[in-house]
């Protein structure tokens, strides 16, 4: 398996496919670098070197119990980046792998990175504060944490094949593959690293990272979204962006990239060549 070590031992396990400009896929919470599948290959046939690296906790990288956080998050992904010497790459980001993919692009991507997409992303800042009040309150995630505890497989089953990809809404098609890959991709990692990684996606402020970001950045989000809804989420991070392009999908889900991949690849691609 190709990974590189960090300073404090953890593995981090990445993929490295094809050749020309990378492209670099930051993964949602719990779940992998599997969770880009659709999109990797895509791009590889499209003619882009595509990489995509388990979270610290996560997949197959190793399962330790510190640094489950969004400073080590970024610092992995940067340990990945300057191990494949990656340069003029197009970072992509989904939910909490937006704002690992912003904090890294903020503080570690000068002269590396070309531009950013955040899509359905937590930034700027999910919880509920006195100067977010918008945001969600602790209680949302607090439940989340005690779920998690309680029955780690039945809450991931749960998620999956309700909010997560709206297959709870009225009508909706259980796409039963999506449910079992984010089940399997879920439980593949560390309930430690899973809990902690709650307190990060949903606590963490990413308001001065948005604001250091010059390159250009596609922010996508789902006006369905039931994990991290619009109003608080998209809107405010395009606002805070120097050169932001927001496009709103109506009736996505959080997950709409596994879901509706045609649409969101042909965009991506469309951004990607702009």
């Amino acid at each position: 398996m190709n990974s590189i070590t960090t300073k404090d031992g953890t593995e981090i396990f990445y993929k490295d496919w094809g050749s020309g400009q990378p492209v670099v896929f930051h993964h949602g919470w719990p779940l992998s670098s599997d969770d880009w599948d659709a999109q990797m290959l895509f791009f590889l046939h499209q003619g882009y070197r595509v990489i995509a690296h388990d979270r610290r906790g996560h997949g197959r990288s190793s399962q330790g119990n510190i640094g489950h956080d969004m400073d080590h998050y970024a610092a992995d992904a940067a340990v990945v980046v300057e191990h494949l010497d990656l340069r003029d790459a197009i970072h992509v980001g989904h939910s909490t792998g937006g704002g690992e993919a912003a904090r890294y692009v903020a503080r570690h991507g000068a002269g590396r990175v070309a531009k950013l997409v955040l899509m359905n992303a937590v930034p700027p800042l999910m919880v509920q504060t006195p100067a977010n009040p918008g945001g969600l309150p602790i209680k949302v995630f607090d439940e989340l944490r005690a779920a998690l505890a309680s029955n780690r497989s039945q809450f991931y089953r749960d998620l999956a094949s309700g909010p997560f990809y709206g297959f709870n809404r009225p009508g909706a098609k259980t796409i039963q593959g999506c449910v079992d890959n984010w089940w399997r991709q879920g439980m593949m990692g560390a309930a430690n690293a899973h809990y902690d990684g709650i307190k990060a996606f949903s606590e963490t402020d990413f308001t001065d990272d948005l604001k250091a970001i010059s390159v250009p950045t596609l922010v996508m989000h789902g006006d369905d979204d039931q994990i991290v809804p619009l109003a608080d989420s998209a809107p405010l991070s395009a606002r805070l962006l120097k050169h932001a392009t927001l496009k709103v999908y109506p009736s996505y889900p959080h997950g709409m990239f596994a879901v509706h991949p045609d649409v969101i690849n042909r965009d991506l691609l469309a951004f990607f060549r702009s």
